[in-house]
């Protein structure tokens, strides 16, 4: 059955709550497929990128001239039938899990997105967050382009559509020599399909092989979910290019120097996902046992956060020499984000998402492990959660370093006020959260975790030291071209 961008009934602005963790960015997916249909495998792996976003999923995908799109607002498994195989035909295609960044949670701003060019319909999943979409896109509508989203990511569709090129490599390539920022593309044009990051390589791409094609992913954990082959990792700058079952890499536009996110380590990928030769469990895992050597303490237990700091509470334990445990239980039918309109019940978030284990914790000097803290607020309750259980003393070790500056290159910070230690002394944070102590991972000690060179790192949220241009106020978040929309009514 064809499906033409079909028009979805209601539109959602839904409100985000969790307060004290990192929300997710996006998951991208590209796939040729040369003998059968590329919609099961996309799904496939969008099951294993749906930690990277849980607003929306969609999957586009072409036989080579004419495009067929799925899309809506919810989890991969309440967008797409779990019991049947997505009824869209072709072998080449794109697909999406979202975390808006720039664009709120409407179905016009699911992806992925679909605009008309020189090679027919672009299908087109982002990843990243730009830092100039409010500049191009005032020029692309003086221009006389219109615009069905309030996302970054259609900007960049455009300026594909519209660069002066006689191929599809060559629009890409002079829509990246304008483009800033974070960006991490997968796209299917004509008979191809295309993969592409920005010259610092911010946000991961891979590229895996199977028996009948390729694929394309933001994570190496979606290539195991369908039995590829790990091929390469798309480098700054990057244009993977898959046409009639070939393979090929272009320097599209010069390196700017690697600046990979360390929070993909830190938080967003998956513990199986490997990213510059580095599985993140273990990466995570040696973060912990730096985190002990750092700030060690008298304690009777290590108990995670579930479930980004179970690795690292590893790590802290063994160092230790402490029994780790199960002292925090997660309800797994909330998600790693908590949306709900009412008051009473985001009142109620954290108590619903994690129950303390009271035989574990009561009368027990307690290390608790977790990867960051934001903004505060959670962390608060959590140990609030552990003392009402019973804890002799609560001491927190956070597996990164305190986070005060914001990201603009998709993460929900784009406001410094919104951080906790940027405002107040590692003491005072202690104090706020209501822990006996209080310890962070020095921003030496994760470089040595990671076991990568420190300026092929991008810590921009920890130290200030952005790898781009700095946008000026407002020109960034969520609402950002949705406040240029209103402006322009």
């Amino acid at each position: 059955m064809e499906k033409w961008f079909p028009a979805m009934d209601g539109v959602m602005d839904a409100q985000i709550y969790g307060g004290d963790t990192w929300r997710e960015e996006c998951g991208v997916v590209g796939v040729f497929c040369r003998s059968g249909k590329a919609a099961p495998l996309i799904l496939l792996a969008l099951h294993a990128l749906q930690h990277r976003g849980q607003e929306s999923a969609g999957i586009a995908t072409s036989d080579g001239m004419r495009v067929w799109t799925h899309k809506g607002l919810g989890l991969v498994s309440q967008v797409f039938d779990p019991g049947r195989p997505p009824d869209l035909p072709g072998h080449l295609g794109v697909g999406h899990v979202r975390y808006s960044t720039t664009g709120s949670t409407r179905i016009e701003n699911a992806q992925p997105l679909t605009v008309l060019s020189p090679w027919g319909y672009l299908a087109l999943a982002h990843n990243g967050n730009l830092t100039n979409a409010g500049e191009l896109r005032r020029s692309l509508e003086g221009g006389g382009t219109s615009f069905a989203s309030t996302t970054d990511s259609e900007v960049i569709a455009h300026l594909i559509a519209q660069a002066k090129a006689s191929t599809l490599e060559g629009a890409i390539s002079r829509a990246m020599g304008v483009l800033e920022g974070a960006y991490t593309v997968t796209l299917v044009g004509g008979s191809k399909v295309c993969g592409f990051c920005d010259p610092h390589a911010i946000r991961p791409l891979v590229v895996g092989e199977f028996a009948d094609g390729y694929i394309l992913a933001s994570e190496s954990c979606a290539l195991d979910h369908i039995g590829a082959r790990f091929v390469a990792e798309v480098e700054p700058g990057g244009l993977v290019v898959v046409e009639e079952g070939e393979l090929t890499i272009h320097q599209a536009q010069p390196s700017q120097g690697r600046a990979g996110c360390v929070f993909e380590y830190i938080y967003f990928a998956r513990p199986d996902t490997v990213w510059r030769g580095r599985n993140v469990h273990q990466a995570r895992r040696r973060m912990g046992r730096i985190l002990a050597r750092e700030h060690p303490v008298a304690a009777d237990v290590v108990i995670p956060v579930p479930d980004s700091g179970i690795s690292a509470a590893m790590g802290y334990a063994e160092a230790m020499g402490l029994p780790l445990e199960i002292g925090l239980v997660k309800n797994r039918y909330i998600g790693r984000t908590f949306i709900q309109p009412e008051q009473a019940m985001r009142d109620f978030g954290v108590q619903a998402k994690l129950n303390p284990v009271r035989e574990v914790v009561q009368g027990r000097r307690v290390v608790l492990v977790d990867d960051s803290i934001v903004r505060g607020t959670t962390s608060s309750k959590i140990v609030g959660l552990l003392r009402a259980a019973g804890a002799r003393e609560v001491h927190v070790r956070i597996s990164s370093p305190p986070i005060r500056f914001p990201c603009f290159y998709g993460i929900d910070t784009s406001s410094r006020g919104e951080l906790v230690a940027a405002r107040l002394s590692v003491e005072e944070i202690r104090r706020l959260i209501g822990a006996d102590s209080l310890g962070f991972l020095s921003q030496e000690g994760l470089v040595e975790a990671l076991k990568l060179a420190r300026e092929e790192l991008c810590m921009a949220c920890l130290d200030g030291q952005y790898p781009t241009r700095i946008p000026r106020e407002g020109e960034v978040g969520r609402l950002a071209l949705e406040t240029l929309r209103l402006l322009r009514r």
